[in-house]
């Protein structure tokens, strides 16, 4: 199992908007096989800063599963235009 995390700077003012939007689009992320779940956090200090966890399967159930389909299209059309600056996202694999 690997953990996504993307980091999301927002457009100030537009906070509210992305937030409903993830919540409308997550069900895109959860219908890839390989999702396990996800989670939305937002910056307490920094409110315009968001933070997703995606735990996927492998990797590949992220990259080729997801960001190749049809539903990465749909779901960056929804959060897409909400962005300050390109989203950073990395993956990390859990210790024993």
């Amino acid at each position: 199992m690997v953990l996504e995390i993307a980091q999301f700077e927002i457009t100030a003012g537009a906070e509210d908007a992305f937030a409903a939007a993830y919540a409308q689009g997550r069900a895109l992320l959860a219908q890839t096989p390989g999702f396990r779940d996800a989670w939305m956090t937002r910056g307490v200090e920094s409110p315009s800063r968001f933070v997703l966890l995606v735990e996927w399967d492998t990797v590949e159930a992220h990259e080729v599963g997801f960001r190749g389909s049809e539903r990465f299209g749909a779901w960056r059309a929804l959060i897409g235009p909400h962005f300050a600056a390109p989203p950073v996202v990395e993956h990390y694999a859990y210790l024993p």
